[in-house]
């Protein structure tokens, strides 16, 4: 029977001609059509249709109940939640998930064509895909992802338990499950059948909050994407089984004590590095992958060459890869400083007095094995970018260490109009970043302007209360090392030392190392007559 005359679709009900229990139609001008045995049985002129809901469209497909043999789904499964096959409006050949409301009446339709590719018709107002079937409360519900995966669990318990499904899959998690939460949570368990993989594992963790403690568990790690391909490759057994397995939720990045001794149990519990000054050395007890250090000092101090230093010997005597993000110079400067390190001379105003033949060695030498990479920002310096950007670094290029030089100049190019609100954001995004991928992160940031005569650049001491702008920088990072130098010194101008503010994994705050700047090799050198810095390694 066609909708064409005007009447539409009102519910199921019982056909008195076949004695089918629901395959009769009731339409709106009091009709009855059953979709069983084709028998129409006509109103008479006393009906009176009742009033069609808003949301109601009158295009609803109707097609036929099939087994869904390449799924290993049963005919029988197929007509308890009522899902058809048929054709379009253009013959061609479609899935129809029928979704009803509370009264059990076909409110909207699901279309899936034979691409994978998703429509919908009639309300958008449904609930979850075979809710209808199932009365609240008792002692389980299983909900998945997409309908397949829903027949698929239904058909290994034999439609017997209430087994439903996402209406739009996991993107429509959140919104489905607090629409429908109520009726949820009249169940002593929910078990989450999600799709394995990073969007499905999300959604679980998005929804956890929402349930009772205790009620919800979830199925991880069948080596299947989704219930149905588990059912295919292996059979409703398989199914059963990874239902019965399915583990309590637990809170995203909580973890419980007894779960870490294979982490405990290894004999290097933090990947450590040296740095290479000896004082700075003994206090930090080395450079850890995963920190967060913060170098500081007043403009010109020094600060960028002590870090480039670091980053050297990271690169050439710990053999680890290193991203040096220098935003107040290009490429070609940055490279040339790691090349002048390698050949001890200030590259920057001798380059036309070292041959190619060098230059080749030395290039070779610091980037020619593919360690050492740089940021070419073209000005760009949007916060989130960068975070893009050192994030890539670490994730696609198994970058060990990130040098930022320097955090203030991410800051002033941004659209934040608040400091302070803009180095908090920045801060929280490195130590998350740190803490994420195991990665060390350098940074260099600037100081406030003293009050008083005496300024940074004139030797003033340095504190924790001197960082410029947000005291996130104190309070995220691992490490803060200030760089402290008077640079009026007639005698000791070209000396700077290194003051330790703060170190969470030692403890031991101080001064340090007393360093040099050889003008002849463009190097950093400790004052310490036991220790010498050497060009190579």
């Amino acid at each position: 029977m066609r909708e064409d005359d005007g009447s539409y679709f009102v519910k199921h009900v019982p056909c008195e001609e076949c004695g089918s229990s629901d395959a009769g139609g009731l339409y709106s001008d009091g009709n009855v059509h059953c979709h069983s045995c084709k028998h129409t049985a006509f109103a008479d002129s006393n009906y009176v249709p009742p009033k069609r809901e808003k949301s109601m469209d009158t295009t609803l497909y109707e097609g036929e109940y099939k087994a869904l043999n390449s799924r290993r789904i049963s005919l029988n499964t197929c007509q308890q939640y009522k899902y058809q096959v048929g054709e379009d409006s253009y013959g061609n050949p479609i899935q129809i998930a029928n979704y009803f409301n509370s009264d059990k009446v076909k409110v909207g339709q699901k279309i899936r064509t034979a691409d994978k590719k998703f429509t919908y018709r009639g309300s958008n107002k449904v609930g979850l895909f075979g809710q209808h079937l199932f009365a609240s409360g008792g002692r389980k519900v299983i909900i998945t992802e997409g309908e397949i995966d829903a027949l698929s669990v239904a058909e290994a318990f034999n439609c017997k338990w209430p087994v439903v499904s996402l209406s739009g899959g996991a993107g429509s998690a959140l919104k489905n499950i607090k629409d429908n939460l109520e009726w949820l949570l009249s169940f002593k368990e929910v078990v989450l059948w999600f799709d394995d993989d990073d969007v499905g594992n999300l959604a679980v963790q998005t929804v956890a909050g929402l349930f009772k403690p205790g009620q919800l568990k979830s199925v991880v790690s069948t080596g299947y994407k989704d219930a149905n391909e588990l059912l295919v490759a292996k059979g409703t057994a398989a199914v059963l089984s990874a239902h019965y397995n399915a583990q309590a939720i637990r809170i995203d990045g909580v973890v419980n004590g007894k779960d870490i001794w294979e982490l405990l149990s290894k004999e290097e519990i933090f990947e450590t590095y040296t740095y290479p000054f000896p004082k700075l050395e003994e206090k930090f007890k080395g450079i850890r992958k995963g920190e967060l250090v913060t170098f500081t000092a007043g403009s010109g101090v020094g600060k960028s060459t002590v870090v480039k230093e670091i980053a050297y010997h990271l690169l050439m005597k710990e053999g680890r890869k290193v991203g040096y993000v220098a935003l107040e110079e290009n490429v070609k400067r940055s490279a040339l400083g790691f090349m002048g390190m390698y050949l001890n001379r200030p590259l920057f105003f001798e380059y036309d007095k070292v041959s190619i033949e060098d230059k080749r060695e030395a290039w070779q030498a610091t980037m020619g094995e593919g360690n050492l990479y740089f940021y070419d920002h073209f000005g760009s310096l949007d916060s989130d970018n960068l975070m893009t950007k050192l994030r890539l670094l670490i994730t696609q290029e198994s970058v060990d260490f990130i040098v930022l030089d320097h955090i203030s100049i991410v800051v002033s190019g941004g659209d934040e109009p608040d400091e302070r609100k803009a180095i908090d954001k920045l801060m929280t995004n490195l130590r998350s970043l740190a803490e994420e991928t195991q990665a060390g992160i350098i940074i260099i940031s600037h100081l406030r302007r003293p009050q008083g005569d005496s300024g940074f650049e004139d030797g003033k001491q340095i504190t924790l209360g001197h960082l410029r702008g947000s005291g996130a920088i104190a309070q995220l990072s691992d490490a803060v090392i200030g760089v402290e130098r008077d640079m009026q010194d007639a005698e000791f101008g070209d000396q700077l030392n290194l003051r330790i503010l703060k170190s969470r994994f030692v403890g031991e705050v101080g001064m340090a190392d007393t360093l040099a700047f050889n003008k002849t090799t463009g190097r950093l050198e400790t004052v310490d007559e036991d220790f010498e810095l050497e060009g190579e390694f």
